[in-house]
């Protein structure tokens, strides 16, 4: 893992004016339980996020993604998982540090709704405030915590399936279950910024598009497109996503990509050596106008 200094174009993607919008009514939102299940308020999320103070856009979303990044000391892993040496357990976690293990603490509190035992959890405590175990924390893995704090920060209300596990909101919406996130084929689709792109793990590596919805939770992971057409080292044509609990930090990682910003050649095979990206979560912003086309 290395580290890099924040880089100015990144910065300016939290500094576009967003397009004209319609506020939403000034009363708390509901918001989902589940991807299917029924919706319940979340008294954890504060006014802002909720009432429709301002619109919900893909800026705040970066903006948001890069500012945990920031948090957490920018860094940036851009190493092949197959190629790493046998794991050591690290003296300290970032995940565990004064400051941070608290963040993550928000990160479950508002990302999950009031009746999941994991919105009591943070970076080194259970529900009941024990200390979990160092070396196999695994069990109380985070990145999909990460990606629903920060969509429920940036406003997306109902619109989102927040969950503990990312295949649940990757279902939701290949099912058409989530109204504010579609489902994109990577062979058809070129990620924008906000979107979410999303790989299995471990022995569901095999999840290509074709196979969602599955019929039952599988392990992925997720990151938040934070910027595209880069054209630079490691991989040439590429973009950044910024993603929770890898090295049991917040990180960004390069992406390659081809000339026309889609994860998959002509054939929709991944053009990742380290990632077979399975599908793209096209987020529907109140600023889009674009109509959501069909596979």
């Amino acid at each position: 893992m290395r580290k890099i200094a924040f880089l100015a174009p990144l910065a300016c993607l939290a500094a576009c004016a967003p397009d004209s919008h319609t506020h939403r009514a000034m009363t708390p939102a509901a918001q989902y339980a589940t991807g299917a299940g029924p919706l319940v308020v979340n008294t954890h999320v504060p006014d802002f996020a909720t009432r429709g103070y301002e619109p919900f856009t893909r800026q705040d979303v970066v903006a948001i993604a890069l500012r945990e990044w920031r948090l957490f000391g920018q860094p940036v892993n851009d190493d092949d998982p197959l190629l790493r040496p046998e794991p050591t357990t690290p003296a300290v976690k970032p995940e565990r540090t004064p400051g941070l293990w608290q963040r993550v603490g928000e990160y479950w509190w508002i990302g999950q709704d009031p009746e999941e035992t994991e919105a009591s959890w943070d970076g080194k405590h259970d529900a009941d405030g024990h200390i979990t175990d160092f070396a196999h924390d695994g069990l109380y893995a985070w990145s999909a915590a990460f990606i629903s704090y920060v969509m429920r920060v940036a406003g997306a209300n109902d619109r989102f399936a927040y969950s503990p596990n990312h295949a649940t909101y990757i279902n939701a919406a290949a099912s058409g279950q989530e109204k504010g996130v579609r489902a994109r084929n990577p062979a058809h689709y070129a990620p924008k910024q906000g979107d979410l792109i999303c790989v299995g793990r471990g022995a569901s590596k095999s999840v290509r598009f074709r196979d969602l919805p599955t019929p039952q939770g599988f392990p992925a992971h997720c990151g938040i497109v934070v910027a595209t057409g880069q054209e630079d080292a490691p991989f040439g044509h590429q973009l950044s996503i910024i993603g929770g609990n890898i090295d049991d930090a917040v990180a960004l990682t390069h992406v390659p990509t081809g000339p026309d910003g889609r994860l998959t050649d002509r054939r929709g095979n991944s053009l990742d050596p380290r990632y077979p990206w399975c599908v793209v979560l096209q987020v529907r912003y109140d600023a889009d106008r674009e109509p959501v086309t069909s596979q």
